[in-house]
């Protein structure tokens, strides 16, 4: 067993994937495996986020005793590694691997990516605590760089338009996740949420002075319909200047 201490020791080589995790059996409960752990983790973060996962709370969740999940993972980490791969498993690659040519192709990642982050708001901050170097991850990751690679970018180029892509996907997503989460708190639809929030902001004479260079960008925000909309319609047009961005400096990469 791995304790948590002793990865605290070496943090950059702190992973569940990285270690010899030979396969264990025999002596686990009947019905119980790392599989079920993990989907019921999942659940879990879904619901209350990475301050809401306990081991006590995940076994009481599984019915079996805290001390049944250490036949399967060895720290509550690993539980988040885990799970973490578990939904980078969820991006469809045969709709990847259908894409016609890199642009289309960083289109459909991008909006995996975004989905992803937009039905597990946990995994925006687990992505920067953790290797994500599981089966899964390391699939999506192939891909990323099939479709950078087919860019026409030299290969010392292709790191930053991948970080220039996926970062702003993360970003993205991640604002996004947590607009919803924040509505959802309050009680309120987004659309709901959003209007309450932009009135508030317009009716507060403390703010007059500012709002005036953005009033007519909030008008015709209000205009363009609901918030998943909206939404759609940025994250649309942002990856278009994007790839518009890429294109231009293949052109000036290879003088083309």
């Amino acid at each position: 067993m791995v304790k948590a201490a002793d990865r605290a020791k070496n943090p950059a080589r702190s992973s569940v994937w990285l270690e010899n995790r030979a396969a264990r059996g025999g002596g686990g409960p009947a019905g119980l495996d790392r599989d079920r752990i993990v989907a019921a983790a999942i659940r879990m973060l879904d619901e209350e986020g990475l301050a809401g996962l306990s081991m006590r709370k995940l076994a009481a969740e599984l019915k079996v005793t805290a001390m049944s999940l250490y036949w399967y993972v060895d720290t509550k980490d690993d539980i988040i590694e885990f799970a973490m791969d578990s939904v980078y498993g969820e991006f469809d690659l045969a709709a990847i691997d259908a894409a016609d040519g890199w642009r289309d192709m960083i289109r459909v990642l991008a909006l995996e990516y975004r989905r992803m982050l937009v039905r597990h708001p946990w995994m925006s901050p687990s992505a920067g605590q953790y290797l994500n170097i599981g089966p899964h991850a390391i699939a999506v990751g192939g891909k990323i760089q099939e479709a950078i690679g087919g860019t026409g970018l030299p290969i010392d180029r292709q790191p930053s338009a991948t970080s220039a892509v996926f970062q702003f996907v993360y970003g993205y997503g991640t604002i996004e996740s947590q607009f919803g989460r924040r509505a959802a708190e309050a009680g309120m639809s987004q659309d709901d949420f959003y209007v309450e929030s932009v009135k508030a902001f317009r009716d507060n004479p403390g703010f007059a002075e500012a709002i005036e260079p953005m009033a007519e960008i909030l008008d015709v925000r209000a205009s363009q319909g609901s918030v998943s909309a909206i939404w759609d319609r940025d994250f649309a047009y942002a990856l278009d200047v994007l790839v518009a961005g890429i294109e231009a400096m293949v052109s000036r990469e290879t003088g083309t």
